[in-house]
């Protein structure tokens, strides 16, 4: 088994080992995976965060022993706090890094940071106001950042910022945590799940007060949300249909 750990800003993980392929995630500065299998230009791999897998260029990341995958998995958590800062590398270059990004392999990397840090489990009531860090993010599928999130990275991120742990997927997020019976049980920072007419889990959004929801559809955006799913004001439909909303803290 060989590991591996991301020492850019952001990589895209692909469905298969091309270029072209789908990006079904992205690997964020600092995090560190199992190598699964490795080609002349590709790895596929496993995620230590989430277990997710994919591709990514070989290019795109340095090898790491065993020991120190270990390691890292061992530290306490350490996040950027702010939408984008940067670390200072070879020859004071600066690279830029988002938000989200794991601080764990700072000294491995002998890269400097002055930003803000998170370091610590937050409480629930921190989720909706960490969630408007991204609002007015642009959706892209698989993406994990302000400048591109889907649904599922969108709570992914949120919920890894106030030191909880949540699955890639919507439909994988959905397994987790204890489903509600009403809306009016829900609490801010639940989970709504949404589903297709075919009836997937396809959508997923966090619970604010008042029956609103924070989510990323088009852009990461608040909208109403009743006991059919989501109501769009402007264009005065409901865009989702709520199958069922779960507490997973």
């Amino acid at each position: 088994m060989q590991y591996g750990i991301c020492n850019l800003s952001i990589v895209p993980l692909r469905f298969e080992p091309q270029d072209t392929s789908e990006m079904v995630s992205q690997v964020l500065y600092g995090e560190h995976f199992k190598v699964l299998e490795q080609r002349k230009k590709w790895s596929k791999i496993r995620l230590a965060f989430d277990k997710y897998e994919g591709w990514i260029d070989n290019k795109q990341y340095l090898e790491i022993t065993e020991q120190i995958y270990k390691n890292f998995n061992d530290k306490p958590q350490c996040l950027v706090g702010d939408m984008v800062e940067f670390v200072s590398c070879q020859e004071d270059q600066l690279m830029p890094i988002p938000l989200g990004s794991s601080l764990k392999a700072l000294d491995f990397f002998k890269h400097h940071y002055e930003g803000t840090r998170i370091l610590d489990v937050l409480p629930k009531e921190t989720i909706v106001q960490t969630a408007f860090l991204f609002l007015n993010a642009p959706y892209l599928w698989g993406g994990r950042t302000n400048f591109g999130i889907d649904c599922s990275g969108f709570t992914q991120m949120v919920y890894k910022l106030t030191g909880h742990q949540l699955l890639r997927d919507a439909s994988q997020q959905a397994t987790q945590g204890e489903a509600l019976s009403f809306i009016e049980e829900s609490e801010p920072g639940d989970l709504a799940f949404f589903d297709n007419d075919e009836g997937a889990i396809t959508h997923v959004g966090i619970m604010m007060k008042d029956n609103y929801i924070i989510h990323a559809h088009g852009k990461v955006r608040v909208d109403r949300i009743d006991h059919t799913g989501i109501y769009n004001v402007e264009k005065r439909t409901h865009t989702h249909q709520l199958r069922v909303i779960k507490r997973i803290i």
